[in-house]
């Protein structure tokens, strides 16, 4: 399995991702500059966290017309594996892959924690390491992690069991219905607040987002 980390300017936890792949999962990474056009040799493309064009105009805003970000979506589009932590998830949704949007946390500051995170689903690709609704807990980091979406939107998301990860406990952020991560309706396309890259390494004292990437590879080595 082949990784690609988009690296846009402003990115700040490419570097971190790309060690939980390659370093510690041992799988083939790649960094792909946002400006390359060509992404056919990747299984898995991870849009990192960070301050992609310096979270100018609105988070993710400026970064989803970007060249590579056309090439995402149809790598998307076909099935293949998406997934966008913290700005990254302000991204996909600014890029349409999923539905909603980040608005400004609800006190209006940037909150940086570790906290309880729920999961929602284990039937996914991603979270096949997890146990049904198992709590983990994940830090966070940002000023923009307020999920939104209007009343329709968030019945859809709930309705088609869209929810992959909730706030567990007192709400960071404001979000929605305590969202913390969503997925598409095929479940190829994975956007989280929190970053499990950051709980990947146990010299860190918590390695509980590092089950997240174990169970896509687990996943895709039994299909090979």
């Amino acid at each position: 399995m082949k990784f690609g980390v988009v690296v846009f300017p402003g990115s700040n936890c490419d570097r971190d991702v790309a060690y939980v792949t390659r370093d510690l999962l041992l799988q083939p990474t790649r960094m792909v500059w946002h400006q390359e056009t060509d992404i056919a040799d990747l299984d898995v493309i991870i849009i990192p966290g960070g301050f992609s064009y310096g979270d100018y105009l609105r988070c993710g805003a400026i970064a989803r017309f970007s060249p590579v970000m056309q090439q995402v979506v149809e790598h998307a589009q076909k099935g293949k594996f998406v997934i966008g932590i913290c700005n990254g998830f302000q991204v996909l949704t600014e890029a349409g892959l999923l539905p909603g949007m980040l608005t400004r946390n609800r006190d209006l500051h940037f909150i940086c924690d570790r906290v309880p995170v729920k999961v929602e689903r284990t039937n996914l690709s991603w979270t096949q390491g997890y146990t049904n609704s198992e709590v983990i807990t994940l830090p966070i980091a940002h000023g923009e992690g307020r999920f939104y979406a209007d009343e329709a939107t968030l019945a859809e998301i709930e309705d088609n069991g869209q929810v992959v990860f909730r706030y567990e406990g007192e709400n960071p952020n404001g979000s929605l219905n305590n969202i913390a991560g969503i997925c598409n309706p095929q479940g190829n396309v994975l956007g989280m607040m929190p970053h499990p890259e950051r709980a990947s390494d146990a010299m860190l004292g918590n390695s509980d987002g590092l089950r997240l990437f174990q169970g896509l590879v687990e996943k895709v080595a039994a299909l090979a």
